[in-house]
């Protein structure tokens, strides 16, 4: 089944986290990314020279293109995730300030029950940002810390990064090969 995904990347280090991906789900979805303006100087501080391509399966949007389809429940998106997610963004949507497309979008994945995702990638965190996604919890969004885990012996930077994106893909019920999974003794 062909899914119609959300992915906001926001100003938080680790955008290397939403580009991936995107790389993954646009392999058999339909995939609708927002880029933050914190988020594209992260890229451009990460990257240099990063440039995400468009296709009939990916759409890029900027966060003040708030008239976009995604901004309406009519538009009928299955899940939206914000990867990486800002504490500013987490903070956003956890009072429902709608002020831009990503927390717009998110805002609507909230009133329609419909699967969000948000991967941080901050430490330490304060007792703002954990009551932030207690709150949210509580709503039923997913809070995945971008956490890579080592049971599947990395060898690469690829290989954390890929794990994070596997979980993530994961919690939109998508089989996925992109880490190891643990088997015990």
């Amino acid at each position: 089944m062909i899914m119609k995904i959300i992915v906001a990347i926001t100003g938080a280090s680790g955008s290397i986290y939403g580009i991936r991906l995107v790389e993954e789900l646009a392999k058999n979805n339909e995939v609708f990314i927002i880029i933050s303006d914190a988020a594209k100087l992260v890229i451009k501080h990460e990257y240099h020279d990063f440039k995400m391509e468009t296709n009939e399966k990916v759409k890029i949007y900027d966060q003040d293109q708030i008239d976009a389809g995604i901004a309406s429940a009519s538009f009928g998106a299955d899940a939206m995730i914000v990867c990486p997610c800002s504490m500013k963004t987490l903070a956003a949507i956890a009072v429902g300030y709608s002020d831009n497309l990503i927390t717009r979008a998110a805002d609507v994945m909230i009133k329609e029950r419909k699967k969000l995702i948000l991967v941080l990638r901050e430490t330490p965190l304060s007792p703002i940002h954990l009551e932030n996604m207690l709150k949210l919890s509580k709503l039923g969004i997913v809070i995945m810390p971008a956490c890579p885990g080592w049971y599947h012996k990395p060898k690469k930077l690829d290989d954390m990064i890929n794990f994070v994106v596997g979980k993530i893909i994961d919690e939109l019920g998508i089989d996925n090969n992109l880490y190891k999974r643990w088997l015990g003794d």
